[in-house]
């Protein structure tokens, strides 16, 4: 994986209806970034505005990260890209881009994307609901 360091912003486009991906949002929020990551829920109006070129239901499916030059990455390779943002692991993120290493991160992602919800409800990390959604 080759990036350019003149990367500025990365926007992150997640499934705000899983409460795992809400924990994960929170987390990548709070840690120290050389580059500054924007989140935006995946499928909202906001989204489909600013990259209607990206096929909702993926953005929905999985993890999808937009570069501010228009580069896109999604599941295994967004969290690496995720990573790499973030102070504290970049260095983990260029080991795991490698190949073999990035083959066991993207069977690892597959099997959490697929599962988040359950995952979400068995940690009780449920998404709060609107009073007018219960």
């Amino acid at each position: 994986m080759v990036v350019q360091p003149s990367l500025r912003c990365l926007t992150v486009l997640y499934d705000a209806q899983c409460g795992l991906c809400q924990r994960a949002r929170a987390w990548l929020a709070a840690q120290p970034a050389y580059v500054q990551l924007e989140f935006l829920p995946a499928g909202s109006p906001a989204a489909r505005e600013r990259y209607p070129r990206l096929d909702v239901a993926a953005t929905l499916g999985e993890l999808h990260v937009v570069a501010d030059d228009g580069r896109v990455w999604s599941g295994a390779r967004a969290w690496v890209m995720c990573l790499w943002a973030l102070r504290e692991t970049r260095s983990l993120s260029l080991r795991l881009a490698g190949p073999r290493r990035m083959a066991v991160a993207q069977s690892i992602v597959a099997r959490l994307s697929e599962r988040r919800y359950t995952l979400s409800e068995i940690l009780r990390w449920d998404v709060p609901r609107a009073p007018s959604e219960a």
